[in-house]
């Protein structure tokens, strides 16, 4: 049969000769026999062009609507990375609980690094993509509230990457190069984020800050903390002062809950947990600077520890916010990864039964959450850019709440 070029609806009518069955007998000419139509809708066949048409709708839909929010899963994949190499490297703890996670397989945490590393490097590809064919939307992002935060998160990921890898060394060239590339887009965000607090008023941080604002102060402290792995003290500092310094600041202004800070999308509430990685955060950037978990690591490492207890001993803060799968339930494994990190640090420096089984529990919770997160984005992939664009890009006064 020959397709008939056109649009809308083509009849064709086809003539077939049948047996003449008995209760037919009469009908002796061909104008007599049975006729069949058969309707054919041409909107409904898919050509090549059409093919083309829709993996491109398809491709502009993806970038559009994805954003930097989606490297919380890079943050998350890179500190998981970065754990495991912590546990399995040489140690003086001889505790047994220590003894037992430093077993685990070096095979698993190659596996575990690769799979971050794709993952980053996909991610971070798309959103060149997005730059280059959606500007427009990336200039949004620059200058929104939240969502200027989240321009962090893909070089925390690859310097967390970079110090969690099995194949280049701290003391190497390609580290340092590949620490100052990571640095630098950093250090211009500081200019950005910073200077509008400094010049801009009074009132003007009260106004913008929000919980995913430490983000800006834990891109400092990972920062200063991959500059003491190479033995540049003085770059540490440097950094690990311009995040503590804003930290403070920062920390006083959401805790007072002035206007802007009180409030925030239901979809966003795990953005709470960056309360304590901040901290978590920066225990271990000192401890990496002075060489040892001294009193000052402890205090923050302590603050942290409180401020989750704080946060999981209130679970209805977080009913609403997963109910329906999304993209910031993986702000939960970052910051309890890096207050697994923290304990773990803190276990070695004390030695004492109550931290390490700490450090076990802290440790088995991180990775718990990521292996789960793990299994609901696989089981969810079909709708994973399929909702509508971050809430952390809309207007915060749309559906949020107080937080009590």
């Amino acid at each position: 049969m020959e397709w008939l070029e056109g649009c809308g609806n083509i009849q064709v009518i086809l003539a077939s000769m049948f047996p003449i069955m008995e209760d037919n007998k009469g009908l002796s000419s061909p104008s007599q026999l049975p006729r069949i139509e058969l309707v054919i809708d041409v909107s409904m066949i898919v050509t090549p062009c059409d093919q083309q048409g829709i993996i491109e709708r398809l491709i502009s839909s993806i970038l559009t609507r994805f954003h930097a929010g989606y490297f919380r899963i890079s943050l998350s994949l890179c500190s998981q990375a970065l754990l495991w190499k912590t546990l399995g490297e040489p140690s003086y703890d001889t505790h047994a609980i220590r003894r037992f996670l430093h077993v685990l397989p070096f095979a698993v945490f190659v596996l575990l690094w690769s799979l971050a590393l794709f993952i980053l490097s996909s991610l971070s590809l798309i959103y060149i993509l997005r730059c280059l064919f959606h500007f427009e939307k990336v200039k949004a992002e620059f200058l929104h509230d939240v969502g200027v935060n989240y321009l962090f998160a893909p070089w925390i990921s690859w310097l967390l990457l970079l110090q969690s890898s099995p194949f280049i060394g701290p003391k190497t060239l390609y580290y340092t190069l590949l620490w100052g590339v990571f640095i630098v887009p950093i250090v211009v965000l500081d200019v950005k984020i910073y200077g509008q607090w400094f010049t801009k008023g009074r009132r003007f941080l009260a106004t913008v800050a929000n919980p995913a604002s430490q983000l800006s102060v834990i891109g400092n402290l990972v920062g200063g903390w991959a500059a003491s792995e190479m033995g540049w003290k003085e770059s540490a500092i440097l950094l690990f002062s311009l995040g503590i310094a804003h930290y403070l600041v920062l920390f006083v202004t959401l805790y007072q809950r002035l206007s802007g800070s009180s409030s925030l999308p239901v979809v966003l509430r795990p953005v709470l947990f960056l309360f304590f990685a901040a901290p978590s955060m920066a225990s271990l950037a000192w401890d990496s600077i002075i060489g040892s978990f001294d009193n000052s690591s402890k205090m923050l490492f302590f603050l942290s520890l409180f401020l989750f207890m704080s946060l999981v001993s209130r679970p209805f803060l977080f009913k609403k916010s997963i109910r329906k799968f999304n993209v910031a339930w993986w702000a939960y494994p970052f910051p309890l990864t890096v207050l697994a990190l923290a304990a773990t640090e803190y276990a070695q420096e004390v030695t004492g039964d109550a931290a390490h089984a700490l450090m076990l529990l802290l440790t088995a919770l991180s990775v718990l959450v990521s292996l789960l997160l793990m299994v609901f984005t696989a089981l969810n992939t079909n709708t994973l850019f399929a909702g509508k664009d971050d809430p952390a890009l809309s207007d915060l006064q749309d559906s949020c709440t107080t937080l009590p």
